[in-house]
């Protein structure tokens, strides 16, 4: 089975001027993980996660000690906080081989390109499902 199989077609992108505010906001709103940053052109150029915008934002925001620097990191774009070299995978990827990316790379994310194309995510989660459904 491959990764086409089992990913995520419809994903939710950002452009690298996109504020760590709207990408928070967005990964709040949707429950996601990861978000998949795209240029104008549609190219991937780097993924970001909520650890990434745990990283990135104040830890004194939404507190009674936040202060105007505080919200301010609130305006980084997402160029500033992406990863910018993604690991991707093909939509013709093994699962089994995609598995061992993820695990060799300790991400929990995979972006789905076909020619430079950005078709879809895998993620840990999915090919979790994908294995314990294939033991049932």
């Amino acid at each position: 089975m491959t990764v086409d199989e089992i990913m995520s077609r419809d994903v939710v992108t950002v452009t690298p001027d996109t504020t760590l505010m709207e990408i928070r906001g967005l990964l709040q709103e949707r429950g996601f993980r990861h978000l998949l940053v795209i240029e104008p052109d549609d190219t991937l150029c780097g993924v970001i996660s909520d650890r990434d915008v745990l990283k990135a934002v104040s830890p004194f925001l939404d507190t009674y000690s936040e202060e105007h620097r505080d919200v301010k990191t609130l305006s980084k774009p997402a160029s500033e906080i992406m990863e910018s070299e993604p690991i991707t995978v093909s939509p013709d990827t093994p699962i089994e081989e995609a598995s061992w990316t993820l695990l060799d790379n300790r991400v929990s994310s995979l972006p789905v390109v076909e020619e430079d194309e950005l078709v879809g995510i895998v993620t840990g989660k999915d090919m979790l499902e994908y294995f314990l459904a294939e033991d049932a």
